[in-house]
């Protein structure tokens, strides 16, 4: 596993460990992260509050991802909190030269995230009705099925990727301060299968 430079606005984290793929791939520990990304750093006791869990349940999974490198200690306001922060904004783990053992976790990671999405995606729909047009017209799912060769696979992919990197390098998920007026979260989950060759 390997961290880009402290400089890199990005923080991108490119995972290959399996036992660090197995300890991001737990509900809890996304709702951690994904609580960090939006709040900035928290105490254990601020995001238990806010997840609705027991502090002794966030602290552990709080000491887990740091175990595993996904946040870290930061400066708290006096020496009794001790807030944590993300250590990486974004991970990844298609580009890594995975072991079985790493594909393996990285496939229960990648069908949990799916799941999630799932969730977000039917919470969505029961509120979209009542949000500005923008907001609806470009949200949702779309679908497309098309015959593409390996290569254009990977130069669409690289396409969509360097299109959302832009967003990532300007606004890191932990910053606050990088968020425009009116921006709100969004996440996107693009779920690319191919299909058996055909005979």
């Amino acid at each position: 596993m390997s961290l880009e430079s402290a400089e890199d606005p990005r923080r991108r984290r490119l995972l290959d460990d399996p036992l660090a793929i197995r300890a991001m791939a737990h509900p809890v520990r996304l709702d951690l992260q994904s609580l960090l990304g939006r709040e900035g750093p928290l105490t254990a006791a601020d995001a238990a509050r806010r997840l609705g869990i027991s502090q002794a349940l966030a602290s552990h999974h709080l000491r887990q991802l740091a175990k595993y490198d996904f946040v870290e200690p930061a400066p708290g306001k006096d020496n009794r909190e001790r807030p944590w922060r993300l250590v990486s904004t974004s991970q990844s783990w298609r580009d890594a030269d995975l072991s079985p053992e790493a594909a393996a976790a990285a496939d229960v990671l990648e069908q949990l995230l799916a799941e999630r999405a799932l969730g977000d995606l039917a919470d969505w729909q029961q509120r979209r009705s009542s949000e500005e047009r923008v907001w609806r017209d470009n949200s949702g799912i779309g679908h497309a099925g098309i015959y593409l060769t390996g290569d254009e696979l990977a130069e669409l992919e690289e396409a969509i990727s360097g299109l959302l990197q832009r967003y990532l390098d300007e606004r890191p998920i932990d910053d606050k301060a990088s968020r425009p007026p009116g921006s709100r979260l969004v996440d996107i989950t693009r779920i690319v299968t191919v299909h058996p060759e055909e005979q």
